[in-house]
């Protein structure tokens, strides 16, 4: 039985064949509609969505399966004391497959190895968010026809954004990705990050805090709010929040094809103005991220037997 918690558990090739089985689902829905039938998808979120919770219960409902939720920690024997393991254990005996988001570093893999079913990490922490991952990926192969040789820009929060470093380490796998790490001092990329992913694999990249003069050289701009949960004290996250706030002034100086990322929620960082821009992609990353989940949950429970 296999869980996924980070996005390293996928090789290149498999992140190939998910990307191929979701464009069949785009173009084949139907075919996909009864393949979870008799199947059920538990959602336990210890911190708040919107997105990544409803697109994986929009994802298990589309292949025929159902769902059982738990939206909040309050609403769980969590607020009674109940550790993540008991709760996981507990949950895997009513499921087919878990998908779990949790504030702590490290509570997908406790839960993974308790529970009887296949753990999905929906985001841990600050650490990483690989189902997120998969839907820039296959945001950025149909937007651009490849992930190899670009430039890809990433701008904001690049030291708590779990979305940013699952996103380093998956298009570190692909041939000529240069990356461009554009944030305030206190929010650059963990030195960890840089030194594991990029320096040890001789990725080429250019940390800046100067955001007008990179943006001509992009291919990709993948933008990452501030995140107040994420700080310690609201003086610094006032001080920061508004550190970089994409325009369509800003972006009359960008490549006529580059392609505008953001994980959402956004706050202010991308300017309401900007949503008409054919540039402009993230709306687009959330439908991706549904058919992306879908072909996940398919791979998971065919390597579990029980489809």
């Amino acid at each position: 039985m296999r869980s996924i918690i980070d996005i390293l558990d996928f090789s290149v090739e498999e992140l190939d064949e998910l990307i191929a089985c979701a464009r069949d689902i785009i173009e084949n829905p139907a075919s996909y509609a009864d393949s979870c039938r008799g199947k059920k998808l538990a959602t336990l979120f210890f911190e708040p969505s919107t997105r990544t919770r409803m697109s994986f219960e929009a994802a298990m409902y589309e292949l025929g399966g159902n769902v059982i939720s738990m939206a909040s920690a309050s609403s769980s024997s969590a607020a009674k004391g109940e550790s993540v393991a008991d709760t996981v254990k507990t949950v895997s005996q009513y499921v087919d497959v878990i998908a779990m988001r949790h504030p702590k570093e490290g509570a997908a893999l406790v839960a993974s190895r308790t529970a009887d079913v296949p753990v999905i990490n929906a985001g841990d922490g600050g650490h990483c968010h690989p189902t997120q991952t998969l839907a820039d990926l296959l945001t950025i192969q149909r937007e651009k026809g490849r992930l190899e040789n670009m430039t890809i820009g990433l701008c904001g929060d690049l030291k708590f954004g779990r979305t940013v470093h699952s996103l380093i380490n998956a298009m570190s796998r692909y041939e000529g990705i240069k990356f461009v790490l554009i944030s305030p001092e206190e929010l650059k990329v963990p030195s960890y990050v840089k030194r594991d992913v990029l320096k040890n694999k001789g990725i080429p990249y250019v940390q800046t805090t100067d955001f007008d003069e990179v943006i001509p050289e992009l291919d990709i701009l993948y933008m990452t709010r501030v995140q107040r949960e994420r700080f310690f004290n609201e003086e610094d996250y006032l001080r920061l929040k508004d550190s970089y706030i994409l325009t369509p002034e800003r972006l009359k100086n960008a490549k006529d094809d580059l392609s505008v990322m953001h994980p959402l929620p956004r706050v202010n960082e991308i300017s309401v103005a900007v949503d008409n821009d054919p540039r402009a992609c993230y709306f687009k990353q959330v439908k991706n991220g549904k058919y992306m989940r879908m072909a996940l949950i398919l791979k998971l429970l065919k390597e579990a037997g029980t489809i």
